[in-house]
């Protein structure tokens, strides 16, 4: 493995809540670094994961926000996970009303 490619994944595992196997995924996703999501954010950057079909739980969503606040995505205000989700699914119930 190229030095860089193991700054990159150690960048991210470094993070908290994830570890290596959301790592993999942020890959796939063009997430290679903790700055690309923090500029991608992570709504867009768990959009992402699902327009690709992979499989992942709204705990994702909650892990990739805890990880940009440097806290467990469990201690996450209830609120803010709401919000989250409800910023998440936006994009879907626009398409949904289109069709």
């Amino acid at each position: 493995m190229p030095a860089n490619a193991k700054l990159k994944n150690q960048d991210l595992l470094e993070l908290r809540n994830l570890g290596m196997a959301s790592v993999n995924i942020l890959h796939a996703v063009g997430i290679n670094t903790y700055q690309d999501l923090e500029d991608v954010g992570a709504v867009d950057t768990y959009r992402r994961i699902k327009d690709r079909g992979i499989h992942v739980s709204k705990v994702m969503l909650y892990a990739l926000q805890g990880a940009l606040m440097d806290v467990h995505w469990n201690d996450l205000p209830a609120s803010l996970k709401a919000q989250l989700v409800n910023d998440a699914e936006e994009p879907a119930k626009v398409a949904e009303l289109n069709n």
